[in-house]
């Protein structure tokens, strides 16, 4: 079944999850879409915390690197914590997983492809009744799958197994594992970790080398493809 909607989410914060969403959106709308023109791809950032008035958030930096059809976001909140307490802070109400879930189904009704960025890793609250990005993309029903953005170096496969056991437990659909920032210059421990993460019987999507966001923007969407090997695979 073709994959409409695609759940973004990270083993911890700060693993590359904005990056390697903007180089998916790019590789699969640079796809043909079954009329013959280029896939329509939309991104929405549920809950954006720690972006300041003067830095970009991560649909900015979507919008830059990958320019899919459509980049919106659910709520930005400023301070650099977890949505619930950054919410709390700012005196914000956060919307409710109902409401992020119809957002959603307006962008399926309009995209070949919809993509959702969480907020760090899949149990970090979204909203003031404890509800998870895992949650959300149950609502999703049978059309959604979640890929999981991983390290390379040390502490990943305790977190990306734990992360995988979560979603088995909840029987949400893994479409695969992406490295969100692959070395130019890998030691023993990123080879290894990369073998194993292959290993675990979810398709390994890509690794997407560091830096890669400093590619001048044109230069991204060019070398995206590239970097998902089984991209059919993913988006059906």
């Amino acid at each position: 079944m073709k994959a409409k909607v695609i759940f973004v989410s990270g083993t911890d914060t700060g693993v590359g999850k904005t990056v390697a969403t903007a180089a998916m959106a790019a590789a699969i709308g640079a796809r043909q879409s079954p009329c013959g023109s280029p896939s329509s791809v939309a991104v929405y950032k549920p809950v954006q915390t720690g972006a300041s008035p003067k830095d970009d958030g991560d649909i900015d930096v979507i919008r830059r690197l990958a320019n899919p059809h459509s980049v919106t976001e659910g709520v930005r909140l400023y301070p650099p914590m977890a949505p619930v307490a950054a919410a709390r802070r700012d005196e914000v109400t956060l919307p409710t997983l109902a409401e992020h879930a119809e957002r959603i189904e307006q962008l399926v009704h309009t995209h070949d492809h919809v993509l959702v960025e969480g907020s760090g890793g899949l149990l970090v609250h979204l909203d003031d009744r404890r509800g998870t990005i895992g949650e959300l993309a149950a609502l999703l029903g049978p059309r959604a799958v979640v890929v999981i953005v991983a390290r390379s170096g040390l502490g990943t496969l305790n977190h990306t197994e734990l992360t995988l056991e979560a979603l088995r437990h909840r029987a949400l659909p893994i479409a695969g594992l992406i490295i969100g920032s692959w070395p130019d210059e890998p030691d023993d421990i990123d080879l290894d970790n990369r073998q194993y993460l292959s290993s675990l019987g979810v398709p390994l999507l890509a690794s997407i080398p560091e830096n890669s966001a400093q590619l001048d923007p044109s230069a991204f969407r060019a070398a995206s493809p590239a970097w998902f090997p089984q991209l059919e695979g993913l988006v059906g």
